[in-house]
């Protein structure tokens, strides 16, 4: 990737981490630190990798995005209105009565969102399901579905790593969102991952690793899925809370609405 296409996608990401702060505090909503965590991924999927269609959203050849970690909802609306899927009206009355964007991922009629998610290790098994669909039917698109760490602790999680090594799901790809944080602790802390790259090895997964907030990186990682004979794990380190200092690597931010000075502190670091 050419330095100033990092240089644009980095420019986006500072603009839609202004949004999302703008939604949440307007709404008095949570899960800022989620929804940080995870825009470089996001962006990057809607840049380079998934087939869509902004001025037909529900084409049937379009591949299947599944935001499993259905809490940071707000940082994936800000991607949607940014390819034109979603309106910016929408997007100025997330969270707030009446409207269709809700805090958490709901399969309600909105362009881009393809299934209810939020409980953990809902997600996965509903993606599975379509990419195995997918091959029964000989259908070209793709599977991909974002997870938290946190998902990784649910049984359910790892009965649809299962299913998708034994039934060779090549058409699924799955992002494991890994800054290490979940609702009540440090990961190592509440269960210990570690080896997470050997488990899903085991599983007959192909893995791969990458920086999750760095364009360049990911770049060079997408590059090196193949799509043959095996599902496709991408473990993506990351930070929560990525871009306002006051936010990063600190749990709060999981629950917490930015007030006035925190606020303050934010719109002065997303600056471009």
């Amino acid at each position: 990737m050419k330095k100033q296409e990092i240089q644009k996608l980095e420019k986006k990401a500072v603009i839609l981490r202004k949004k999302i702060l703008s939604m949440i505090t307007k709404a008095n909503a949570s899960h800022i630190g989620s929804a940080y965590s995870c825009l470089e991924l996001l962006i990057f999927l809607y840049s380079y990798v998934l087939k869509i269609y902004p001025k037909n959203p529900f084409n049937k050849n379009r591949d299947r995005f599944i935001l499993s970690k259905g809490w940071a909802i707000s940082a994936l609306f800000s991607v949607l209105e940014d390819k034109k899927i979603i309106s910016q009206k929408d997007l100025e009355n997330y969270c707030l009565d009446g409207s269709k964007l809700i805090g958490c991922a709901t399969y309600n009629g909105i362009a881009g969102i393809e299934a209810t998610t939020g409980s953990m290790g809902h997600g996965l098994p509903i993606g599975v399901g379509m990419a195995l669909a997918a091959k029964i039917q000989n259908k070209k698109y793709k599977i991909v579905v974002l997870i938290s760490d946190g998902e990784c602790d649910e049984g359910s999680t790892w009965e649809a790593i299962l299913q998708a090594g034994h039934h060779k799901l090549n058409n699924l790809l799955v992002i494991i969102d890994y800054n290490k944080l979940q609702s009540f602790g440090k990961v190592k802390d509440i269960l210990d991952l570690e080896p997470l790259s050997a488990k899903w090895k085991a599983f007959k997964w192909n893995v791969l690793e990458t920086n999750g907030n760095s364009f360049k990186d990911l770049s060079k990682t997408f590059k090196k899925i193949t799509f043959k004979n095996k599902p496709t794990v991408i473990i993506a380190h990351t930070t929560k809370g990525k871009g306002v200092s006051i936010f990063e690597n600190r749990n709060e931010w999981h629950y917490k609405t930015p007030k006035s000075k925190e606020l303050e502190i934010a719109e002065k670091e997303l600056i471009i």
